[in-house]
C-alpha cells in the first residue's frame, strides 16, 4: 500500500482574462496530489460558472470547457478523498448560491470537528449535498457572511470554529481569497505573473504557468485579492511555529516545489544522506523506488560512496486509479507498475531507498522482484522513520492495526518483507531533513503526538 497525496489547490485573479486555463495548467502540475476528481470555477462579470468531474485533468477537460469558463478568476481543486467518498458531487471546487450571493470554495486538508460541525449545522435546518467536511467550510463561510460585511472577514469569523487542517481557496463575484489553518499544516503559496496575481498549494504550479513564487501563506492568515489590491489579514495567526505536514517532504510534494523556504529534492536528498550515515549497509549499487525513493538514494550514495543505479522502472502510463479490488490484484498491479532492470541488479548486492513501509506487502513485492531479476543481496533503507499512529489530518495513513511497525518489531517486519536487512531514517534525524525550513511540524504519524486534540486521542503538542 502506498500513501495517497493530499488533495491541490490552484487559484488566479488576472485582468487578462481567460483564467480558467491557467488554472489548468496549475492543476495539471498538481496531478500528482489528487487523482480521482477535479475541477475549475471561474467568474466572468460577476458571474460564476464551473466544470467538474471525477478523473483525471487532461481527461476531464475540453478545450471547448476552458473556453466557456475563461475567467477573469478562476479556482481550482484536485481530489484525493480524505473524507467522503469518490463520488461526483463531491469533487471541487464547491459552489452555493445563498442569500449575498455565489460563492466557490476550494479545500485541502481534513478536518477533526467535522462531528461536531455537522450536527450543529443540521440542527439549523442544513440539508448537506455532499458526504465532504469541505461543505461544512463552506456553509460557516456562507453563515458567517449574513453577519460580515466583507467576504474575507466571514471567512476570518469561520476559521474560528473549525479546527484541523485546511488550506482554502474561496471566490466570490468580486474576490480571491486564500486562507491557511493557525497550525499550518497544509501548504499554501502565493505568486505573481504580471498584473496577475496566483494561489497554489505548490510552487511548482507556479513554475508551470510562469509565474513567480512571491511568498507562503503564513499559519492562519488571510490574503484577499480586489480589482489587483492585494490585503491580508493574521487575526488567526499564532504566535507559535507551525505544524507543516513533515510527509509533504518526504513524500507528497513534488521536487522541484519550495515548501517553507526548503527545496523538496535537497530535503529528500538530505533524507537519503542521514539514512546512509545512520542505517549503513554494505553493497554494491543504490536503487531507489521511482519515483519520491530516488531523490534520497541519490542522496544515500552520495553519502555511502556506493554507485547509485537505475534498477527498478516506473510504467508512466498506470496511475493510482488502477483497478486493484483484491490482495492478487494488488500484487499484479506493482509487476505493471514497476519493473526490474536485470542487468542492473543480477548479481549484486541493492541498498533498496524507499518512501515509507505501511502495511509491508509493497516492499515484500519489489524485494521479490529484485530478486528475481538476480539481486544477491536486498537491503531495504526507508527515508523516513516507521509508521506507529494514524493521520488525522488529511493524510490516508490508517488505524494502528494496519501499521506494520505499529504491531511488529523491526526483525520482524525484515522477516516478513524478505529484505536481508531493514533500516528506518532515526525519529531523532527526521527534523534535520528540512534544516533551512522556516516553519515547524507535524509527525504526528512517527511519534503519537498531535498538534491538538484528534479523534481517537487525547494527545496534544
Amino acid at each position: 500500500m502506498s500513501i495517497h497525496e493530499e488533495c491541490g489547490l490552484f487559484g488566479i485573479w488576472d485582468p487578462g482574462g481567460d483564467c480558467a486555463r491557467t488554472v489548468y495548467y496549475g492543476l495539471y502540475a498538481l496531478q500528482h496530489r489528487g487523482q480521482e476528481s477535479c475541477g475549475i470555477a471561474a467568474i466572468n462579470n460577476r458571474e460564476l460558472s464551473f466544470y467538474k468531474d471525477v478523473g483525471l485533468v487532461g481527461d476531464v477537460f475540453t478545450p471547448a470547457q476552458l473556453d466557456r469558463l475563461g475567467g477573469t478568476m478562476a479556482v481550482g481543486h484536485v481530489r484525493y478523498a480524505t473524507t467522503g467518498d469518490d463520488r461526483r458531487e463531491n469533487t471541487q471546487p464547491l459552489t452555493l448560491n445563498y442569500v449575498k450571493g455565489t460563492l466557490a470554495v476550494a479545500h485541502n486538508g481534513n478536518l477533526v470537528n467535522t462531528k461536531a460541525l455537522r450536527t450543529a449545522f443540521e440542527y439549523r435546518g442544513a440539508i448537506f449535498q455532499t458526504t465532504t467536511d469541505s461543505e461544512l467550510i463552506a456553509y460557516a463561510i456562507a453563515q458567517e457572511r449574513l453577519r460580515c460585511g466583507r467576504v474575507e472577514d466571514a471567512v476570518c469569523q469561520a476559521m474560528k470554529g473549525l479546527r484541523g487542517a485546511y488550506s482554502l481557496l474561496v471566490m466570490s463575484p468580486q474576490k480571491l481569497i486564500a486562507a491557511r489553518d493557525p497550525w499550518g499544516f497544509r501548504p499554501l503559496c502565493m505568486g505573481r505573473r504580471g498584473n496577475a496575481v496566483l494561489f497554489a498549494s505548490e510552487s511548482c504550479a507556479l513554475n508551470a504557468v510562469g509565474a513567480d513564487l512571491v511568498r507562503e501563506l503564513a499559519p492562519g492568515e488571510i490574503v484577499t485579492v480586489e480589482n489587483g489590491t492585494v490585503t491580508a489579514i493574521r487575526e488567526n495567526c499564532k504566535n507559535t511555529a507551525g505544524h507543516m505536514c513533515i510527509f509533504e517532504y518526504i513524500y507528497f510534494a513534488r521536487p522541484d516545489s519550495v515548501i517553507c523556504g526548503q527545496s523538496v529534492h535537497e530535503a529528500r536528498r538530505l533524507a537519503g544522506a542521514l539514512l546512509a550515515r545512520t542505517r549503513p549497509a554494505e553493497a554494491d549499487v543504490v536503487v531507489g523506488v521511482p519515483d519520491s525513493g530516488l531523490d534520497a538514494a541519490m542522496g544515500y550514495a552520495e553519502a555511502s560512496g556506493i554507485p547509485y543505479g537505475m534498477g527498478l522502472v516506473k510504467n508512466r502510463y498506470i496511475g493510482r486509479t488502477f483497478i486493484t479490488p483484491d490482495q492478487r490484484s494488488r500484487e499484479q498491479a506493482v509487476r505493471i507498475k514497476l519493473g526490474a532492470l536485470r542487468n542492473c541488479v543480477a548479481g549484486k548486492r541493492i541498498v533498496l531507498i524507499d518512501d515509507s513501509v505501511v502495511r509491508g506487502t509493497t516492499s515484500r513485492q519489489i524485494i521479490s522482484l529484485l530478486r528475481e531479476a538476480g539481486a544477491r543481496e536486498v537491503h531495504l533503507r526507508v527515508s523516513a522513520p516507521p509508521f506507529i499512529a494514524p493521520c488525522y489530518f488529511g493524510t490516508d495513513i490508517p488505524d494502528r492495526e494496519h501499521l506494520i511497525a505499529a504491531n511488529l518489531s523491526i526483525e520482524e517486519i525484515n522477516a516478513l518483507i524478505g529484505a536481508d536487512s531493514l533500516g528506518f531514517l532515526p525519529l531523532e534525524a527526521l527534523h534535520q531533513i528540512a534544516p533551512d525550513a522556516a516553519c515547524g511540524f507535524c509527525d504526528g504519524c512517527f511519534t503519537g503526538t498531535y498538534p491538538l486534540e484528534s479523534p481517537g486521542t487525547d494527545a496534544k503538542i
